[in-house]
């Protein structure tokens, strides 16, 4: 508008962009040299986290250095940053080096990266930046949620969106097995399933399947999978009563049957194999109870469960023995005492006869018996004849001691005989 000042722009610093454009535009055409002054290293870094990057001089002589991006942008010259980029910011900067960050990483930020330092002639080295990334999600796909005991089930684990390409590994409990990957790729990015068929049985309920990654952008990630196993039950048949002891004819008997499986037993039953069942035993859900065992009892047991899975047994073989005998008390006698054992037969289920002893006290006290009453009949024998003997000395010499020789000794002695014989028969 006519009559009215314009407004003056306030003063401010130098316009630098032209000359920057100039160095920028020279940068451009220097020649690539050797980097024999520049020492720089390769970097990698995972995807969100810092990457930093350095160019240093060896021997500086004040000579201008740049960074510049696998565009061959300039990040930084010097201390000054043209590109207008955030992420970038300046670690530290001298003669000798030139570090800078990059922070919040990502793939398009992988490549080379240039230091440029100029001197006559220029120089140039570049470092290698590479990204990884973890896999975006780990699953696990089990084929059946609940397998029977002896089937196949089929397992896949899978890690998405990963690079480089992950290494799946698969472990049941503390034991790895081997399973077989696929690797997709979609871009630069690459996708991993792991196939595991696996036989499964009763031991493996409620063991855990773990799909661990092992990739270097990431440590420790696994995800895992319970296992889920139904099976038959398990039946085994105990005895109560008696407690480790033969089953002798007239004494009870108590079995208990006790089943596992999954799921839990719901029918179990009691019956004799190729018999039927005795009038007088009785049978209370898993017990069975003989109050009298008889002989006719003799026969094999069986409890029976069953489940949604199928049906198992466990059978006991009753044998009765006979009761136990009872023992006599001692005798005793004058001359000898015998104490005559009694043998007593004790046998368990499986046996076949019984084990009798013989004792030899019983043929010892006969024979001590005998031989002292020989020895008696000898006492008495040899007292009779003694006393016979006697009588037959005495009456030989009567008369003899008056005679005044040994004529008239056998003359008084044969009469005196005589003389008996008459006086013997005078008084009968």
């Amino acid at each position: 508008m006519a009559g009215h000042p314009q407004p003056r722009r306030p003063a401010g610093p130098p316009r630098i962009l032209p000359l920057l454009l100039l160095l920028l535009s020279a940068a451009a055409i220097i020649p690539r040299g050797d980097g024999q002054n520049l020492v720089t290293e390769d970097v990698t870094v995972v995807e969100g986290e810092v990457a930093t990057i350095s160019c240093r001089v060896k021997n500086s002589d004040d000579s201008v250095i740049q960074l510049l991006n696998p565009n061959r942008q300039t990040i930084y010259f010097r201390d000054f940053r043209p590109l207008k980029d955030s992420r970038f910011q300046l670690v530290n900067f001298s003669n000798s080096e030139l570090r800078v960050s990059l922070t919040n990483v990502s793939i398009s930020d992988e490549g080379r990266y240039f230091c440029q330092l100029y001197t006559d002639p220029p120089q140039e080295i570049y470092t290698t930046v590479t990204v990884l990334v973890p896999p975006r999600n780990l699953v696990i796909d089990i084929q059946k949620e609940t397998a029977v005991e002896g089937e196949e089930i089929e397992l896949n684990c899978t890690a998405m969106a990963s690079r480089p390409a992950t290494t799946i590994r698969w472990f049941k409990g503390n034991k790895e097995l081997t399973g077989k990957s696929e690797v997709e790729q979609w871009s630069d990015m690459y996708t991993v399933t792991s196939q595991l068929v696996l036989k499964v049985g009763r031991e493996d309920d409620g063991v855990p399947v773990i799909c661990l990654v092992d990739h270097p952008a990431v440590k420790d990630l696994q995800t895992q999978r319970y296992l889920e196993v139904m099976y038959k039950p398990q039946v085994r048949v105990s005895q109560n009563y008696p407690v480790q002891g033969l089953t002798r004819e007239g004494e009870p008997l108590e079995l208990t049957c006790t089943a596992f499986g999954k799921p839990q037993p719901t029918d179990m039953r009691w019956l004799r194999v190729d018999d039927e069942m005795p009038q007088h035993v009785v049978v209370s859900g898993s017990n069975l109870l003989i109050s009298n065992l008889n002989k006719t009892d003799n026969g094999t047991y069986r409890c029976e469960a069953s489940n949604a899975v199928g049906k198992s047994h466990a059978d006991y073989m009753l044998f009765v023995y006979d009761p136990p005998t009872t023992i006599p008390p001692p005798t005793t006698t004058t001359t000898t005492t015998t104490t005559i054992p009694t043998t007593i037969t004790d046998s368990r289920a499986g046996e076949e006869g019984a084990i009798q002893s013989v004792d030899h006290a019983v043929v010892g006290g006969v024979v001590a018996v005998v031989v002292f009453a020989m020895l008696c009949l000898l006492i008495i024998l040899g007292r009779y004849f003694a006393r016979h003997k006697g009588t037959y000395f005495t009456h030989e010499a009567k008369g003899a001691d008056d005679a005044a020789d040994a004529d008239t000794a056998i003359i008084n002695a044969e009469g005196g005989q005589n003389n008996s014989e008459e006086k013997k028969e005078y008084f009968i």
